[in-house]
């Protein structure tokens, strides 16, 4: 079926929503405005769903998510007697909605339903799989995207992200589905009423609550350093379970940003709401005219990241990189389990292969192991999963990628901005009792380890085309390779397709004990790095830069010469 038979089957089927209605009527004739929305379906992976909001295959809609609920109802019956589901939604544009009609489809063919009441972070979710005994998790969000996307994530039963396999089986099934005619549905009053759809009990927060609080280090701390702190939840779902942390480790001089405390799916003053960027932080930054705040945090809308800026020595802020956070939650963690003797026999850390190495020498101080695995946090949930199975979860210390996400203790196995937003403060709150900031910290760390400069260049291509581009780049760069950058010599390539590290003096291989994806690595001279891969849930490549060197402006220098020979690899 082309592109124009399939808007002409939406017109005459895609009734029940009237603003889908409305827009395939506007853009009857428009030829590129039908292609970009039926050009392709919403790709089902280990990050669910997720896409621009709007009609078509190509966007998330009443019908995308139907037909992806059923998908997932069908798997689970072929897996289960009884299957059970708990979804969440954030502040995004229709979550409620997305989150309600995936209730009533898992309904409709008997599975289980549990639903929040209101809005709740990502963590939550992952935490309610598996206090509830749930078979999947479901959570519509698009996590830091702009207001016109969101999404659709599902969860395991260990409460981390869909594995391959897991994914696999879904969209098999998803495949076989008509969205207009094979989707089962009921009512959402009648699901409530039955009982095949019920509200999650407040319990289930407080338990997530009291769990994280367990993971306090060092008790005591926040109320006695006067740490003052501006806070901002993006217009997500941070804004109540972070406040009710930071209020039981005893945070008392914290405000909240006005205008970013309230949830609102368009996110008017922050139209990209990323903690990884600058823009984020401008209103918490005006308050600090009238407020003298050591810390500003703020969280995504789905609350699983959590990013910061630090007052510095001269009263400018400072935001500091999610690989500084991580770092510097990895010296606290470990130095005061040494200090109090909490230390486990054998500490592990877990980082994505993206995340900087020198956490790889914070941890080889205090004889703690690293164990490096794939971007996204469902591969450190596993890996959480698989101690636990052993009886070794004790010995996990803190997860975390580059990306802004952390996780300390085993309550969830996804990326947890409400505990990394507890620890952050009482670091923070540590460190001040002792004349310290983060500032002075991190300064610390690249003082005993050398500079290390970490730089992500994200690079967006829209569309059909956009997608072809991002092929195309990953294509030459394998078939053309590169033996040098900004002056400095290739020495290993790998290549996560293959599984395969090639050292390129030699000519020898080996291999990557690794599952596949599609991103290649550069390791160059003087534990220098040069990653690239496409992002998995959004129209972009990024490339991870690394520049270990003596000084600041060595690695500002060597940074840009690395930005510059990438773009123009890539014909940028």
């Amino acid at each position: 079926m082309n592109n124009q038979e399939l808007y002409s089957l939406w017109c005459e089927n895609a009734t029940e929503d009237k603003d889908l209605i409305e827009e395939l009527h506007a853009i009857a004739g428009r030829e590129d405005e039908i292609n970009d929305r039926f050009y392709k379906s919403l790709e089902f992976g280990t990050a669910g769903l997720r896409g621009v909001l709007g009609a078509g295959t190509n966007r998330m809609n009443i019908y995308t998510v139907g037909q992806a609920t059923q998908g997932l109802a069908a798997s689970l019956l072929k897996q289960y007697d009884a299957p059970r589901v708990a979804i969440a939604y954030d502040s995004r544009i229709n979550s409620t909605v997305f989150a309600e009609r995936a209730a009533m489809v898992l309904a409709a063919n008997g599975v289980k339903a549990y639903i929040f009441k209101e809005l709740v972070p990502t963590p939550v979710l992952s935490f309610a799989v598996r206090y509830l005994g749930c078979q999947s998790g479901i959570v519509i969000t698009a996590s830091h995207n702009p207001s016109k996307y969101n999404g659709f994530k599902c969860y395991d039963p260990d409460g981390y992200q869909m594995t391959d396999e897991s994914a696999a089986k879904t969209l098999a099934e998803i495949q076989s589905i008509d969205m207009f005619k094979d989707i089962k549905t009921i009512p959402f009053a009648q699901g409530l009423e039955e009982g095949s759809i019920e509200y999650c009990a407040d319990e289930v927060m407080e338990a997530f609550l009291a769990a994280v609080e367990k993971q306090s280090i060092n008790k005591g701390i926040c109320a006695s350093s006067n740490l003052n702190l501006i806070y901002s939840p993006l217009n997500g779902t941070g804004n109540k379970p972070v406040r009710e942390i930071l209020k039981r480790i005893g945070i008392q001089n914290i405000k909240v940003v006005p205008e970013q405390e309230n949830p609102d799916g368009n996110f008017p003053t922050c139209p990209y709401p990323n903690p990884e960027i600058r823009q984020v932080f401008e209103k918490a930054l005006e308050m600090t005219a009238q407020f003298d705040a050591d810390l500003i945090l703020a969280t995504d809308p789905d609350c699983d990241r959590v990013g910061i800026a630090v007052k510095a020595a001269n009263g400018e802020y400072q935001l500091m990189s999610g690989n500084e956070v991580g770092a510097m939650l990895l010296e606290y963690l470990l130095s005061q389990r040494v200090q109090k003797s909490i230390m486990p026999k054998e500490p592990v850390a877990i980082k994505s292969f993206v995340t900087t190495n020198i956490a790889n020498k914070v941890a080889a101080k205090y004889g703690c192991k690293i164990k490096e695995v794939l971007t996204g946090f469902k591969y450190i949930g596993e890996y959480i999963t698989e101690l636990e199975k052993v009886g070794k979860e004790d010995n996990f210390i803190l997860g975390f990628e580059e990306s802004y996400g952390y996780l300390s203790g085993t309550h969830a196995r996804d990326k947890d901005a409400v505990v990394a937003s507890m620890l952050i403060c009482e670091m923070a709150a540590y460190y001040k009792s002792i004349g310290k900031s983060l500032i002075d910290v991190m300064n610390e760390l690249y003082k005993e380890f050398g500079i290390y400069k970490h730089t992500v260049i994200s690079l967006q291509f829209e569309g059909a085309e956009g997608m072809e581009k991002i092929q195309n780049i990953m294509s030459t760069l394998r078939s053309e390779g590169i033996s040098s950058l900004a002056g400095k010599k290739v020495l290993y390539f790998s290549d996560y397709k293959t599984l395969e590290r090639t050292n390129l003096s030699t000519g020898e291989s080996e291999k990557i004990l690794l599952p596949t994806t599609n991103a290649l690595v550069y390791e160059l001279e003087d534990d220098n790095l040069f990653i690239i891969r496409p992002s998995g849930t959004e129209p972009k490549i990024k490339a991870y830069i690394t520049a270990c060197t003596a000084t600041e402006e060595e690695a500002q220098a060597l940074t840009q010469k690395m930005q510059e020979d990438f773009k123009e690899l890539i014909g940028e």
